[in-house]
């Protein structure tokens, strides 16, 4: 069946625009798919796609050629993924992304006992805080917490956590214990990365911005500074329930709540989602709690 050759890999660089996010979508080199890409014309006695330094177009024939072939290669992809659903036990592996804090705390041990629930199942995470782009990194899915940005992507709700504002006895006795949120104006605020703060007014969501002179993108270093009495903090529960716990910060504003900030799974709206895939993410529902 040598006609399909290539057929794949055109229509990787047609979805994702580029080389290179062809090959991490398919797990393969840039010159592969290249490779595949220059055959499949050749065979065909046509040019499918425009090249330059700078980018890739579909050619008149290009474009025909796509939409004719994308519908019969889903088509086999979903006669793959029924075939495979077949089996015991999913196999494969799961390429996702996860912000750092929150994936070395959470999702990374998760991971590790839906690893050692299904040994046919390996697992290729990437910690970063920046919003990776899944598609052109050819990724499965990403957790992603808060609001969300309008894109293609299918988000799924796997959890809601909490937003604390929190300071040490230390401060508070020297500072006074703000009652209100415009009391914030005459506290010593300790700024993350975000120049907002959250709070449920009226159960409505409600942002006041915030400034300091402590202004650290890490919610360790936050609360270390709140441990220090350097200021209030806002920060999501799983960073300060130890301290508030053992008293080194105390909570206020209490009242004032956002209980809505939900952690996300999110994929390719234009991508079948494997068993394997879908497996996870009701794993991930499952099993992380709400006010992490």
């Amino acid at each position: 069946m040598k006609y399909l050759e290539g057929i794949a890999e055109f229509c990787a660089v047609a979805e994702v625009g580029n080389f290179t996010g062809a090959a991490n979508k398919l797990d393969t080199s840039v010159a592969q798919v290249s490779r595949k890409v220059v055959s499949l014309e050749k065979q065909l006695g046509v040019k499918l796609l425009q090249r330059t330094t700078r980018s890739v177009s579909l050619t008149e024939a290009g474009s025909l050629y796509f939409q004719q072939t994308l519908p019969a290669l889903k088509a086999l992809e979903d006669a793959q993924l029924s075939v495979s659903a077949l089996q015991d036990s999913p196999q494969g592996l799961i390429k996702l992304t996860a912000p750092v804090a929150f994936g070395e705390a959470f999702i990374a041990p998760l991971l590790n006992t839906f690893m050692q629930k299904y040994s046919g199942i390996s697992v290729q995470c990437t910690f970063s805080n920046e919003k990776l782009d899944i598609v052109e990194l050819g990724l499965d899915l990403a957790i992603r917490i808060g609001k969300l940005e309008d894109s293609t992507l299918v988000a799924k709700k796997l959890a809601t956590r909490h937003l604390y504002v929190c300071g040490s006895k230390q401060y508070l006795q020297e500072q006074g214990e703000p009652e209100s949120l415009e009391d914030l104006k005459h506290q010593s605020l300790l700024v993350g990365s975000k120049p907002n703060w959250r709070f449920s007014v009226n159960n409505k969501i409600q942002t006041i911005p915030v400034q300091g002179r402590v202004r650290y993108n890490s919610g360790n270093a936050l609360c270390n500074a709140a441990i220090a009495g350097l200021g209030l903090t806002q920060l999501p529960g799983f960073y300060v329930r130890e301290a508030l716990s053992t008293g080194e910060l105390v909570e206020v504003l209490p009242q004032f709540k956002d209980k809505q900030e939900a952690i996300w799974a999110v994929f390719p709206s234009n991508r079948n989602v494997a068993p394997k895939i879908r497996l996870l993410v009701d794993f991930l529902a499952q099993h992380i709690v709400s006010d992490s």
